[in-house]
């Protein structure tokens, strides 16, 4: 019912009073729904929110399973690290090759088959005659097709929820869910591996896809592909694809400030290690210290789903994407544990602008595009992390790591400025007419 009712909202078709009505319903609808809890009201949903969590689970216990299969079977610590970093390079490829693809099918369609070929891939590294290369080349596939299904999977919240207030909640939900399970995942997929070979770990993996699946294919209802539903033809190649999202102004702009905050915010999680053993914290301080990022970014978005109305997160996209990184100047002072938890948990509670900046990311992206955009906005997000990090290690070889984590701090906030007033110029539309669809359409 959320859905249906948010939906007409959009319907530019409608006569005015009907569009009116629907307006007034959406609110109505919105306000008694109480924030996440209605969100959970809606059947397709909670069968999409259960599939997610146990892919992330899937994923995380596996990516640990995979490190000590690879480090016993070859006894390479630098085999064991190439597993985590594969995955990189193939998530790049996959939402830059595959992206048009979440637009030109169902995305029920999508979303079961990529569940199931990461299923195969994972059964296949459950054999015990796998090689190390056949290993690592299961793990690329899985990482190849994790953009498209992320981005699917973004798009089609639009579809189950509506584009308006519902839709930012559910994604809220989502990043919620990715944060957690990692901090969770870790921890189980240790304690599974005390009790489970690795390979046995990797066929709960397995089981998690397959059950993901099942949860999409019958909890889901099949909507036809968004292109075919649009308007206007739009093209499907790459590179017209990244023209069609990039090229207008204001979606360049959304999109920038979704990717390049998290370039810089990573610095001292990737640093942690070093700035923990400078400045003589123990291994249980770094533990605490490396969950402060994640814990405080959980509570920016549950206060921020839970406590404020659209119009609120909407105004608190600016200040708080400005003011997000500047915890990060504390670190030029090279202070010890206690600062550093408040400054990453501040950091983390900032990250509370994405909601908003959801809201206006779902507005600002046609329909035919909006499988396309969301999947190279995941793309684009977890890639620049990995550049992030690596360039944040190349500095400190050169410079303190306090004095990187604050040079960091420094260069983020005049980007996200620089990034605010290219949103403010380039206006509510971006310089586009409502009802063209992007620059590659015809």
């Amino acid at each position: 019912m959320i859905g249906r009712v948010i939906r007409h909202r959009t319907n530019h078709c409608r006569a005015p009073t009907v569009a009116r009505q629907g307006r007034r319903m959406s609110i109505t609808v919105n306000e008694a729904a109480g924030g996440y809890r209605g969100v959970f009201r809606v059947r397709e949903f909670r069968a999409v929110f259960a599939a997610h969590l146990l892919s992330v689970l899937g994923v995380v216990v596996a990516e640990i399973a995979l490190t000590v299969l690879v480090f016993r079977t070859t006894g390479s610590p630098l085999m064991s690290a190439l597993t985590f970093a594969l995955g990189f390079l193939p998530y790049a490829l996959g939402g830059t090759l595959l992206a048009g693809i979440a637009d030109r099918h169902p995305a029920r369609r999508v979303l079961v088959g990529c569940d199931l070929l990461c299923a195969a891939c994972a059964a296949a590294m459950v054999r015990p005659g796998t090689p190390v290369a056949g290993l690592l080349a299961l793990r690329c596939a899985m990482a190849f097709v994790a953009p498209l299904f992320q981005g699917t999977r973004n798009a089609s919240l639009a579809d189950v929820l509506g584009p308006g207030d519902a839709f930012v909640l559910g994604r809220s939900l989502m990043r919620m869910v990715a944060q957690s399970a990692q901090l969770i995942g870790f921890g189980l997929g240790g304690l599974l591996l005390t009790v489970l070979a690795p390979r046995a770990a990797v066929a709960l993996t397995a089981a998690g896809f397959l059950c993901s699946a099942l949860l999409l294919r019958f909890g889901t209802r099949s909507r036809p592909a968004r292109a075919a539903r649009a308007a206007a033809t739009v093209r499907t190649s790459p590179p017209a694809g990244l023209r069609a999202v990039l090229g207008d102004r204001r979606l360049r702009a959304l999109t920038l400030l979704f990717w390049l905050p998290p370039v810089f915010v990573i610095a001292p999680e990737a640093l942690l290690v070093p700035y923990a053993d400078g400045i003589g914290a123990g291994t249980a301080a770094l533990g605490v210290m490396m969950c402060a990022l994640p814990v405080g970014t959980i509570a920016g978005e549950l206060w921020a789903g839970s406590a404020l109305g659209p119009r609120a997160r909407s105004r608190l996209v600016a200040p708080l994407a400005a003011a997000g990184l500047l915890p990060l100047l504390a670190y030029a002072f090279r202070p010890g544990v206690p600062v550093v938890l408040a400054a990453l948990l501040l950091a983390g509670l900032a990250h509370a602008y994405t909601l908003g900046l959801d809201q206006w990311y779902v507005d600002a992206v046609p329909d035919a595009l909006r499988g396309r955009a969301m999947t190279l906005l995941s793309t684009g997000l977890m890639t620049l992390q990995g550049v992030g990090m690596a360039l944040a290690g190349l500095a400190a070889e050169f410079l303190p790591v306090h004095v990187v984590v604050a040079g960091a701090g420094v260069l983020g906030t005049a980007v996200v400025l620089g990034l605010l007033a290219a949103l403010r110029s380039a206006g509510p539309q971006g310089g586009r007419p409502k009802n063209e669809t992007g620059p590659a359409a015809k």
